[in-house]
């Protein structure tokens, strides 16, 4: 099922509203993050935290040096949910689902990122369509 997932604060006023602008216009936003996910897991819950993601200098690769290098649970917990099916003949998502959350921090350990890996040229020819 492919879901677009948007994580919002519950207020405008909430925790870091000073920081939290749209890229493209610097404007003030509620919104916290943003996923798409086409897998099979479930929805986010009460409780869930998005994650949060880090660059920590010493742990890049040179291959990608502004790639994260590290994550862990975020500060804003999941309070409510709602899910809007989408209208499957003008939409790329089946559902929009939007995570209002409190601000809670916690301290959580820092947890290594994945290995980044990327296809050689032969491996995207040689890919099936």
């Amino acid at each position: 099922m492919r879901k677009y997932i948007i994580f919002k604060a519950e207020s405008m006023s909430a925790s870091g509203w000073e920081s939290r602008m749209l890229a493209h216009t610097q404007a003030i936003t509620d919104i916290l993050c943003e996923h798409y996910d086409s897998s099979d897991s479930p929805l986010p819950q009460l409780g869930d935290r998005p994650l949060e993601f880090h660059s920590i200098e010493g742990f890049s690769d040179p291959q990608f040096p502004d790639a994260d290098t590290h994550y862990r649970a975020g500060d804003w917990e999941v309070t409510a949910v709602e899910e809007y099916p989408a209208n499957a003949n003008q939409s790329r998502f089946d559902v929009l689902v939007i995570c209002y959350c409190k601000y809670a921090p916690i301290k959580t350990a820092l947890i290594p990122a994945p290995k980044i890996t990327a296809a050689t040229r032969e491996e995207q020819i040689l890919a099936p369509a």
